[in-house]
């Protein structure tokens, strides 16, 4: 059997942030008493020692069921919590101890360390105080010594940190609860006072650990939820905002700034989630007008109105609204000059409109700052692409439609060019001459972009007309002549080069 003393080297062992987890001079007393007690007390030390904590503590649960009196199965209960992190826990049933056995000095030193850490500083200064008025071991006295110094300087620290917030001089406030917390690490009211100060510095995301922490060690803590979810809102986690604000309503239903708030938030976070719903859909139009309902819900938080702008800015750019876009992601990036998304969407509107060298000098910037973002990449080839090809012959401009026109759009410019333009219509020779030619290139830019295939590569910035683009040669119809051209009627099929028009 494995003897006392060795027990508790195991424990120690195992467990080196514990005192020693029983005074050995009073075991042998206790023990004998109840077989059934001595036997759950036994097993569950054993289970303790081997790291099986729910197992030693239910053991410690039915010693003191068979026996509320005795001291140490409270005490072993006690560092069983302590094992597993319940500190609340363990300091009724080191109060326990102590009032079975007041002169058990380990579970009072165990306590005021306990409460120490709570903030509870005259409490446990009245235990260190207790342990060195006692008759305790050298060690015991030490550390109770050390225990009540370190108390002592708290309290000065804690008062100075009180001081300096009631004066708004929140910098030095939060040194000196810094200082409070390194001890107190459960200290709520220092906690939550700590995270008025960060907010009041203008660091509301440091707060939110700090409330976070109060919300937990305080109970029925409504205050720390409330804020906590205010902060979240204000810097547009409008998700976070609103889990946090449930927990409070969870404590108390009718909690009037909770609910208020819960109210305001709930209706937000569904505006801004159904408006990025369609823009997955594509319905943009719609899109824009959602993001501006969210702007009447939530018109004064500065994050809400950039969020707005922003995602206007991609809608716009998304439907080949060239115009609005530019005007809406211009305006964002006055705010926000680094934002790869608004500069991405900017770039795209400048090369709806041609504005080439704006495009790659907005992707550039925006490579920047996002160096393996492929959509980059590909934007600025295309946009230099496009650029050099806007040097040459231009088909879209020829018949003034946009790169993105569809075939009947091309087919029906065609049409009214070419009838305007027929040269047969003209009777002065330097304006039928004039005609001549325009009419050549609208003819040969309905050929182009009604052709999928060449529509593609001229797209890919090559002239499948111009004989200098041709790889082997061939091409060559930029030299046709208007004799080639004449009897042509625009709106009938055939004509010279085996050239057929379908306008349907």
């Amino acid at each position: 059997m494995v003897s006392p003393s060795a027990c508790a080297r195991r424990l120690l062992s195992f467990f080196p942030f514990l005192l020693v987890l029983l005074d050995l001079q009073y075991e042998g007393v206790e023990c004998g008493i109840n077989a059934d007690v001595d036997k759950h007390l036994e097993m569950g030390k054993k289970l303790l020692a081997a790291g099986q904590l729910a197992d030693a503590l239910s053991h410690f649960h039915s010693a003191i069921d068979g026996d509320p009196d005795n001291y140490l199965a409270y005490y072993r209960r006690a560092t069983a919590y302590l094992a597993m992190g319940k500190s609340k826990a363990a300091i009724p049933d080191l109060s326990r101890v102590i009032e079975l056995k007041p002169d058990f000095t380990s579970a009072r030193l165990q306590r005021g360390q306990l409460l120490l850490k709570q903030g509870k500083l005259d409490e446990a200064e009245e235990d260190f105080k207790k342990v060195l008025n006692s008759n305790p071991s050298d060690q015991e006295e030490k550390e109770a010594t050390a225990q009540l110094a370190k108390s002592d300087e708290i309290q000065r620290m804690r008062a100075e940190g009180v001081a300096a917030y009631k004066q708004k001089d929140y910098t030095s406030g939060e040194g000196f609860f810094n200082i409070v917390l390194e001890t107190c690490i459960w200290d709520a009211e220092v906690r939550e006072l700590r995270a008025e100060c960060y907010i009041n510095q203008g660091e509301p995301g440091k707060a939110i650990s700090d409330l976070k922490a109060a919300s937990k060690l305080k109970s029925d803590n409504t205050g720390a939820f409330y804020k906590v979810s205010r902060i979240y809102y204000e810097l547009g986690d409008h998700e976070m905002s609103l889990s946090e604000i449930r927990e409070c309503l969870k404590l108390d239903p009718d909690h009037k700034e909770c609910f208020s708030h819960y109210k305001q938030v709930k209706k937000l976070n569904k505006q801004i989630q159904s408006a990025e719903e369609l823009i997955q859909e594509g319905r943009y139009e719609d899109a824009v007008s959602k993001y501006g309902g969210v702007l009447i819900t939530e018109p004064n938080v500065p994050y809400y109105s950039l969020l707005v702008q922003e995602r206007r800015c991609h809608c716009y750019s998304k439907n080949q609204q060239s115009t609005e876009a530019i005007k809406e992601c211009t305006e964002f990036l006055e705010k926000e000059t680094d934002n790869v998304n608004a500069l991405k969407d900017r770039a795209e509107a400048y090369i709806q409109e041609e504005m080439y060298e704006e495009a790659i000098r907005d992707y550039e910037t925006a490579q920047q700052h996002s160096d393996n973002d492929k959509q980059i990449k590909e934007g600025i080839e295309k946009a230099q692409r496009l650029m050099k090809q806007s040097l040459k012959r231009d088909y879209y401009k020829i018949l003034g439609v946009k790169r993105n026109a569809k075939k009947q759009e091309i087919i029906k410019a065609y049409r009214k060019l070419a009838q305007q333009w027929h040269p047969d219509n003209f009777q002065d020779e330097e304006e039928k001459k004039r005609a001549e030619k325009k009419f050549i290139e609208i003819a040969s830019a309905k050929e182009v972009l009604t052709d999928p295939e060449k529509r593609n590569r001229f797209d890919a910035g090559e002239d499948p007309l111009d004989p200098e683009s041709q790889q082997g040669g061939g091409g060559g119809h930029f030299h046709r002549g208007w004799n080639q051209w004449q009897g042509f009627n625009p709106f009938s099929s055939g004509g010279p080069f085996n050239f057929k028009f379908h306008f349907n």
